[in-house]
């Protein structure tokens, strides 16, 4: 069972304010002021339930911080991971039907959630919100036919390669520096591979100049043409190329 640990709406308020992309900003004052009075922000450590497979859903949510990973549980027992979620992305049903995925935090994560029929009431008050929620279903449809692009086209290699760049749009620094918040094992399960393979492609990206560090999860993007031109993608068509202001120049300039 998920531990919960709510924090005051006025920080729920501020902290959506400060999350890149995040699906209050860009909102109308007005329409942020009545999302806040409804917002509850909840911690969750790595591991931890938010929604289980089955269980109806009476939240809409969106994550501020860390990454939760969406897992699929089959009759048999098999588990795969089927979608992760980071900071800006939504979760929730609209119609209160029961999730068809389980929702962990795959790292400690926080939550900002709010209760479904008060922010039913809301959209119809304010279409800005609706429209809010008709993007995010957009952007989860287009993750979900690039993930089965990845699955069924890609090498290892590849994979490994498209989902470092998408990493790099939401959270590489000024110099490629990439905290990447998932453990290898759950990488490898998102990727339909290994942790051998995953190990042995970042291992690849390193001798070839692409990537630096030695630890796991800290590394440093030192080439980022090269890093796009192994997923087989532009950024442009991975719908990233805007996030990337510095790491776009780097794109046409490193060598």
């Amino acid at each position: 069972m998920s531990s919960h640990n709510p924090f005051t709406n006025v920080t729920a308020l501020h902290r959506c304010t400060k999350v890149k992309c995040g699906f209050c900003s860009g909102l109308s004052p007005e329409a942020r002021h009545e999302l806040s009075k409804l917002a509850r922000i909840r911690s969750y450590r790595a591991g931890q339930t938010i929604v289980a497979q089955a269980e109806e859903v009476h939240i809409i949510g969106t994550v501020l911080e860390g990454v939760v990973r969406a897992n699929k549980t089959l009759r048999d027992g098999r588990h795969q991971i089927v979608g992760l979620l980071l900071p800006s992305d939504v979760f929730g049903r609209l119609d209160g039907a029961t999730s068809r995925v389980s929702l962990e935090a795959a790292s400690d994560a926080n939550v900002c959630s709010f209760k479904r029929q008060p922010f039913e009431s809301l959209m119809d008050r304010f279409p800005e919100i609706e429209r809010r929620m008709l993007l995010a279903v957009s952007d989860q449809l287009d993750a979900a036919q690039d993930w089965m692009l990845l699955l069924a086209t890609q090498s290892v290699l590849e994979r490994v390669a498209t989902f470092l760049l998408m990493f790099c749009a939401r959270d590489a620094g000024d110099r490629g520096a990439l905290d990447i918040p998932v453990s290898r094992r759950d990488m490898a399960a998102y990727l339909g591979t290994t942790v051998e393979s995953v190990s042995r492609a970042m291992q690849a990206m390193k001798r070839a100049g692409i990537l630096e560090g030695s630890h796991s999860r800290h590394i440093e993007v030192t080439d980022f043409r090269r890093l796009a031109s192994l997923s087989q993608h532009e950024p442009e068509q991975l719908g990233i190329a805007s996030r990337l202001p510095n790491i776009g120049q780097n794109l046409h300039t490193s060598r």
